[in-house]
């Protein structure tokens, strides 16, 4: 019971979480950009207008764009045989809708790009990763309107050709099914109701434009999956979703009905599209009970056969539980909402970790597709604390991790195809949910924090020179 022995060790990152330099090297705002800081218990603000003495954290991040050559040094070191990423789309395409691309913005990636191959390391590049020009949304609501389709390819186009015989892996969009979820509107598709200043976890939803939205990515990626390939038949095209997971609280079939409906609709609905080519029956009955009407043009049904995915890609940090008992507590965590599980333990932020949740989706997924699967976000975020002999001893991240690759293991074993596994936050960054430093992930910590003091310089965690060994031998030492 082994790993592959190509198998992809590696980490993941945001363009928008780490890099800073917001409005260097001819880069434009994104909607990241507009967005305040925030707390586990107080929501971000999302803001039109940028105000002054007001703590953007993108804007600054980890400065990743000028110390990215001392961070892949650091990725190297620990072992790394892939490095996830994601191109900001506004370093190509300041206002999302330009007429030619930056130059400045393809260097910088060419540059990062060749400092990972000077290391051996494969890159697989997140295409749009909750980071629309904030332009569009300002110009015509960003995915809400179809005309946003033509600027995300055009974008697609010149990375496409850019990097051609450097790349080989590409993921289209980010967690695509965040937006079936209300957050998701303007974290993952830049659609922002109300043009005001506002709390980024209670925006005005109207599921209809959100739905019709997320037609437009789905759309967009197939089209984009077909451009790829003619563009450079090497080229692997991914999707990307949160797994979900979710278990009925009872076995009450009322409680098994409800979290089936709810599995469908956030974890399936959009994979289905993306790995078999059209809309599954259960979304016609959703739309029906919610009065959606999805607008499709004539040959969005052929685009989408046309367009199917290479391969299945997910993030994966915990499980909830569905109930229809309404008098039963909310759950905290991401986006999934749901009940806690009286089995599980929880992180800091509520998160409930779960690792043989992880077996059991991956084997869902391969059952369903039958595609080769990345797990490229995993992790723990929790509040790292720096010993007085400058040491962060995040023990409690290793048992994470050790836990979720050991199921990873036996899901190989069971006869799931698994390639490769990045790791959230492989350095501390930005959240994307709360916009906070204090949420940390990384094997590397950065002196950052949530007032916008520290002086960006990285030290390796306890957790680098365990997973420097992990990767050494290719997980069978977990230590």
């Amino acid at each position: 019971m082994s790993f592959p022995k190509n198998f992809l060790w590696g980490g993941a990152t945001a363009a928008n979480q780490l890099e800073g330099a917001y409005n260097e090297g001819g880069k434009g705002l994104s909607c990241p950009d507009v967005c305040t800081g925030g707390t586990a218990t107080r929501s971000k603000r999302i803001t039109p207008e940028l105000e002054e003495g007001t703590f953007y954290p993108s804007h600054m991040a980890i400065d990743h764009y000028h110390r990215y050559k001392e961070d892949i040094a650091l990725f190297a070191e620990m072992g790394f045989k892939m490095y996830r990423f994601s191109i900001a789309w506004t370093r190509i395409f300041p206002n999302g809708d330009d007429e030619c691309a930056n130059e400045e913005g393809l260097q910088f990636y060419d540059n990062l790009i060749d400092e990972c191959l000077k290391y051996n390391i494969e890159p697989m590049i997140t295409i749009s990763h909750y980071e629309v020009p904030f332009n569009l949304t300002k110009k015509w609501n960003a995915w809400a309107d179809r005309r946003t389709i033509q600027c995300y390819l055009n974008y697609c186009e010149a990375i496409f050709k850019r990097y051609k015989g450097k790349v080989k892996y590409w993921l289209t969009f980010n967690e695509i099914n965040s937006a079936t979820s209300a957050i998701g509107n303007f974290l993952s598709m830049g659609v922002l109701n109300n043009i005001r200043p506002m709390s980024f976890m209670e925006q005005t939803d109207i599921p209809q434009v959100r739905f019709q939205a997320l037609h437009h990515q789905l759309v967009a990626s197939a089209l984009a999956v077909k451009m790829a390939h003619e563009i450079d038949p090497n080229y692997q095209l991914g999707d990307m979703n949160i797994m979900m997971t979710s278990y009925p609280l009872t076995c009450d079939p009322e409680d098994v009905l409800f979290n089936q409906k709810r599995s469908q609709l956030s974890n399936w609905f959009c994979s289905d599209v993306q790995c078999r080519g059209a809309y599954p029956n259960y979304m016609k009955r959703y739309f029906e009970d919610n009065n959606i009407h999805i607008v499709m043009e004539e040959n969005d049904a052929q685009i989408l056969k046309e367009g199917t995915v290479d391969f299945y890609t997910c993030s994966y940090y915990m499980s909830v539980c569905n109930t229809v008992n309404p008098d039963k507590t909310a759950g905290k965590g991401n986006i999934l909402g749901g009940t806690p599980n009286p089995y599980l333990k929880a992180s800091d932020w509520g998160w409930q970790i779960d690792p043989t949740g992880l077996r059991y989706s991956l084997n869902e997924i391969w059952d369903r597709y039958q595609k080769p699967i990345f797990v490229v976000e995993n992790g723990l975020g929790a509040y790292d604390k720096i010993e007085e002999d400058g040491t962060v001893n995040d023990t409690y991240r290793i048992e994470y991790l050790r836990s979720h690759i050991e199921a990873m293991k036996e899901a190989v074993h069971d006869g799931v195809d698994l390639r490769g596994f990045t790791p959230w936050g492989c350095i501390d960054l930005v959240s994307a949910s709360t916009g906070e430093m204090a949420k940390r992930y990384g094997f590397i910590f950065v002196e950052r924090y949530d007032d916008g003091t520290g002086d960006f310089s990285r030290r390796k965690k306890k957790s680098f020179d365990w997973y420097k060994q992990v990767i050494a031998t290719n997980g069978e030492d977990l230590g």
